[in-house]
């Protein structure tokens, strides 16, 4: 579901266009998601933990006043010059896990994960969302990924999930996403085959939640994408009171220019052509070596 916001309806309504490129949109969605009562609530007492991922690192940006780079490390399933993969490369922020507002050093979020109870926070991304509010997360890892781990504990225990996702990754339908999609489900892929798994009892937060949380306007959704840079971009018409619409605007223009996510190659799969695209050669290499792939071809 969307996160919950309640916009009173305006006195004189006015309105404003504004384009979002994907790294702005992160930025925005970073603000909103550190703004959050329940975020503000656990940074004081309780626990947070910050999933690994891209638009995590604006996330972690904003909450530590730092600067995570490059931001691409910080995820491990990545989809990048028109291709699915998993980074190799360790991630360049280690701070995400949070107890009482201090950073936990040498935090394993597998073991931390189990003080959470219902005012605790878990913040992850995702890479599908719906119109309908529901929002789907890639995974390649057999056991089920960050997902796949946390799940039973934050679910079970009915602790805040924030799911943290760009209207650029809307798609038809998360539940239709998932039926056709699974990590044992192709014969061939274009580099690591992953399964969308539905999130669940998460409260998503896209530009259009982050518009509301931040300066009090409802955002529509008009259009997508572009080119030169703005690929992926959303366009959105912005309406509300005159004074809550500037508002937002005067955040939208300290975004802009926000530099786009740098990618560098430390990727599992270098070539699916070196494993003549087969889809689970490409993802046995989570469990065999490269040099063990290598002697198995010759």
């Amino acid at each position: 579901m969307f996160y919950p916001i309640d916009i009173p309806e305006p006195t004189e309504k006015v309105a404003a266009l504004v384009t979002l490129n994907p790294s702005e949109s992160r930025r925005l969605i970073a603000k909103a998601t550190v703004a959050l009562p329940e975020v503000k609530a656990a940074m004081k007492k309780g626990w947070i933990i910050i999933a690994r991922g891209i638009t995590a690192a604006y996330v972690s940006e904003e909450l530590f006043n730092i600067e995570v780079n490059p931001k691409s490390q910080q995820t491990i399933g990545i989809i990048s010059r028109g291709i699915t993969n998993t980074n190799n490369a360790p991630p360049p922020c280690t701070m995400h896990v949070v107890h009482d507002g201090k950073v936990v050093e040498n935090a394993d979020s597998n073991v931390e994960i189990l003080n959470f109870g219902p005012d605790d926070v878990f913040i992850k991304g995702a890479n599908a969302v719906d119109a309908q509010g529901n929002a789907g997360i890639m995974a390649s890892n057999i056991k089920g990924g960050t997902w796949g781990t946390f799940t039973p504990i934050i679910t079970g225990r009915n602790s805040h999930l924030i799911i943290t996702v760009g209207l650029e990754k809307l798609v038809p339908s998360v539940w239709d996403a998932c039926s056709h999609s699974g990590i044992y489900y192709y014969k061939w892929s274009l580099r690591m085959p992953a399964k969308l798994t539905p999130v669940i009892q998460g409260k998503v937060v896209t530009e259009i939640q982050a518009l509301g949380i931040l300066a009090g306007v409802n955002a529509h959704h008009i259009c997508s994408g572009g080119v030169g840079g703005s690929e992926g971009a959303v366009t959105l018409s912005i309406e509300g009171d005159e004074s809550h619409v500037k508002k937002a605007l005067d955040l939208l223009v300290s975004t802009k220019g926000e530099p786009p996510t740098s990618v560098v190659d430390t990727y599992r799969i270098s070539d699916p052509a070196d494993y003549r695209f087969d889809a689970y050669e490409q993802l046995a290499t989570q469990w065999i070596q490269q040099s063990d792939h290598d002697r198995m071809q010759r």
